[in-house]
């Protein structure tokens, strides 16, 4: 059993460090946010107040954060603190390039790293059924996977260092634009006197079927897990999906890759952001596309 510190206590690390606790692992877990600990602890992770506290000794680190800066940072903080070997696992969706460098780093220091981001939300967090997209080496990845097991259901070797945060960052670029998509289609029926119903049962079955319309339908009604049936309560947020999208334009424009679609998506989520939807599931951004946010 090893010692765990997992940093980064907030909707998908709480869950997702309880999780671990309930696999009968040894977890310490952080967060700067004395209210994150506080919620983490209710869920039974044993918690320290600081960062370098929790990852004293740890054979393996996991973080959970908002971003490169946040990761490298603590990392650089918990490399010298760590078990000799350690394992770091960043689970947060961060910038290409930020997940490379943090590889370098902890080879430097001579540990091990895996970018192991995921899908599945905060819903899949608690159920322990996320996907997570990984890249490391492939003794690396195979350290990793019993660990990630106990976090969810699918644990996918994508590449080498950094290519696991490549695979996130594609996969939510088709989810935000399908979503806006499906939006559109549904707007557009609602005009022309076409039930939501009706578009459902159609496209659900025909060529027009996404993981957006049968699983996140972003009308109330059709399906009723969705948050559409909760005015829009995430959920996956309006402002990390504008987040991801960013993050994807990046990455393109380092790569010179084209990706028009994706710049068009991440400027309607903008707009619904702005206009009151940050706090908001993404799939609320069918709002504007009604005239109503």
């Amino acid at each position: 059993m090893a010692r765990i510190a997992f940093i980064g206590l907030g909707a998908m690390g709480a869950p997702m460090a309880a999780n671990l606790v309930a696999a009968g692992e040894k977890v310490t877990g952080s967060d700067r946010a004395g209210g994150a600990r506080e919620r983490a602890a209710a869920l039974g992770v044993p918690c320290a107040a600081t960062a370098e506290e929790a990852g004293a000794g740890a054979e393996v680190v996991v973080t959970m954060l908002q971003s490169g800066e946040q990761t490298l940072d603590v990392w650089r903080r918990l490399l010298p603190r760590a078990a000799t070997g350690a394992l770091f696992i960043d689970c947060s969706t961060i910038d290409v390039e930020s997940a490379r460098h943090a590889h370098r780093i902890a080879e430097a220091a001579l540990a091990r790293a895996i970018d192991a981001p995921v899908s599945g939300g905060v819903a899949g967090a608690r159920a322990a059924s996320l996907t997570f997209m990984c890249g490391a080496e492939a003794e690396t990845f195979w350290t990793a996977k019993p660990i990630l097991e106990k976090m969810g259901a699918r644990i996918l070797h994508c590449g080498g260092p950094g290519l696991g945060q490549a695979a996130k960052l594609c996969n939510n670029l088709m989810l935000g634009v399908t979503m806006i998509a499906t939006a559109e289609a549904f707007a557009l029926a609602d005009r022309i006197g076409l039930s939501a119903e009706a578009l459902y049962e159609a496209a659900a079955v025909s060529s027009g079927q996404s993981w957006s319309l049968t699983s996140y339908c972003p009308v109330p009604g059709p399906v009723p897990a969705s948050p559409a049936n909760r005015d829009y309560a995430p959920g996956f947020l309006t402002v990390l999906m504008l987040k991801d999208l960013r993050l994807a334009e990046t990455a393109a424009a380092q790569a010179g890759a084209v990706t028009p679609l994706c710049a068009a998506a991440a400027q309607l989520y903008a707009l619904y952001a702005a206009q009151g939807g940050a706090e908001k599931d993404f799939s609320g951004v069918i709002e504007i596309l009604r005239g109503k946010a």
